[in-house]
């Protein structure tokens, strides 16, 4: 599938949105161009917030939208209500918007270019997701407990799982075509959560599905009217703590030891919500 990504300049948005994809998406093609892009090169700020996340998209230079780019484009994709509009008025009727829009980080500092960055992101994975998550239903413990294996040291028996299931944890699974990918527990406490776990086989990893179970876990915070959520994770499991990060979880304390197999402190990581 061939993408092309259309925002303003071609020098922020829509160059972030092309490298991602490209470093992402074995299957996908991405380029990307703008309506009045002047052949500049990419912004700074641009090329550092991606470069932060492994990605170099420091060759690129700004193109301007053209009937050969629009022409290999099977999905053209542009940043704003207002791209569509002037795409419109141009006989390109067949584009889309990303999620409803992504913010314009022209001028500001890098870090509104991490924001933009991870907006993008997040709206991509959205995008090109092939799975769902729901809750778990009883045939999923097993599967659930198999996993726990594979990831932990100390895992949850099927048995544990099943009496937590049934006093009242939540479970939320990511599937696919019945297979399960992933899956995350909550605990909820009054206004208060607690993650019980969150695991993602290692053959689906780096596809967006931690991703998509904590946005899942977010909803469903705010529905029941939690303050906050909170975690343990491993001090050295410095991929988890990045992601958790992205997704607005500070430190907010530590456990001595809490960890076994080999022993650990673990940070406490929370995510409040207004």
């Amino acid at each position: 599938m061939n993408i092309l990504f259309v925002c303003t300049g071609n020098t922020c948005r829509s160059p972030m949105a092309e490298g991602y994809v490209n470093s992402k998406f074995k299957n996908i093609s991405a380029k990307s161009c703008g309506i009045f892009a002047d052949g500049s090169a990419v912004s700074e700020n641009a090329k550092t917030a991606m470069a932060e996340i492994g990605i170099d998209i420091s060759s690129h230079i700004s193109t301007p939208i053209s009937k050969e780019l629009t022409d290999w484009a099977d999905k053209i994709i542009c940043m704003s209500p207002s791209h569509k509009q002037m795409l419109d008025s141009i006989g390109i009727a067949n584009a889309k918007i990303l999620g409803d829009g992504i913010f314009d980080p022209y001028g500001c500092d890098v870090a509104a270019y991490r924001v933009c960055r991870d907006q993008i992101i997040n709206q991509i994975d959205l995008l090109f997701r092939d799975f769902t998550v729901i809750p778990i239903e009883h045939p999923h413990i097993k599967e659930i407990a198999r996993l726990e294996k594979i990831c932990f040291s100390t895992p949850w028996s099927e048995k544990a799982l099943k009496e937590a299931f049934m006093t009242g944890t939540k479970f939320f699974v990511a599937v696919k075509d019945k297979q399960v990918l992933g899956y995350v527990g909550i605990s909820a406490i009054i206004d208060e959560g607690y993650i019980t776990n969150i695991a993602v086989f290692p053959e689906h990893r780096n596809k967006g599905v931690a991703t998509a179970l904590l946005d899942f876990l977010f909803d469903f915070a705010k529905d029941q009217g939690l303050a906050f959520i909170s975690l343990e994770v491993r001090e050295s499991n410095y991929t988890a703590i990045s992601l958790y990060e992205k997704l607005g979880f500070k430190t907010e304390g530590k456990r001595k030891n809490f960890y076994t197999a080999p022993t650990e402190d673990a940070l406490i990581l929370t995510k409040r919500f207004d």
